[in-house]
C-alpha cells in the first residue's frame, strides 16, 4: 500500500472517532446559542463545522434525552411551522456550567502560545 493512500485510511480512522467524541461539543454549542429545535441544532453543527460535522437527527434525539436524564438539558414545546409542537432544547444552568468549565479546561489551552507553536509545525 502505498504511503499517501495509507495516510488517507488513518486519517479517515482518525476523524471518524474524533467526530464521535466531538458531537457533545458542538450541541452544546448550539444550545448556546439559544433555544434550538433538533433541525436547528442540525443546521448549526454542520453549517458552524464549516460541514465537517453531519449528524443524523437520530443521533441528536439520542444525545438530547441522555442529556435531558442527566439534567443539562430541558426542553419546552413550542409551534411548529404549520405542523405539530416541536420540542425547543436549552441548556440548564447546570448545563451552562459544564460547558463553561469543559471549555476553560479543554478549549482555551489551543490558544497558548506553546501549543501555538506546536499547531504551526
Amino acid at each position: 500500500m502505498a504511503q499517501e493512500e495509507k495516510l488517507k485510511i488513518l486519517l479517515s480512522a482518525w476523524e471518524e472517532t474524533y467526530k464521535k467524541g466531538q458531537l457533545t461539543l458542538w450541541i452544546f454549542f448550539a444550545l448556546q446559542d439559544g433555544r434550538k429545535y433538533v433541525d436547528e441544532i442540525k443546521s448549526f453543527v454542520e453549517q458552524k463545522s464549516q460541514e465537517t460535522m453531519l449528524c443524523e437527527e437520530q443521533s441528536l434525539y439520542r444525545a438530547l434525552r441522555k442529556y435531558e436524564h442527566i439534567g443539562v438539558v430541558q426542553h419546552e414545546t413550542g409551534a411548529g411551522n404549520k405542523g405539530p409542537e416541536r420540542k425547543y432544547y436549552y441548556l440548564t444552568n447546570l448545563g451552562k456550567e459544564l460547558f463553561r468549565q469543559f471549555v476553560e479546561r479543554n478549549i482555551y489551552l489551543f490558544y497558548s502560545e506553546e501549543i501555538k507553536k506546536l499547531l504551526k509545525h
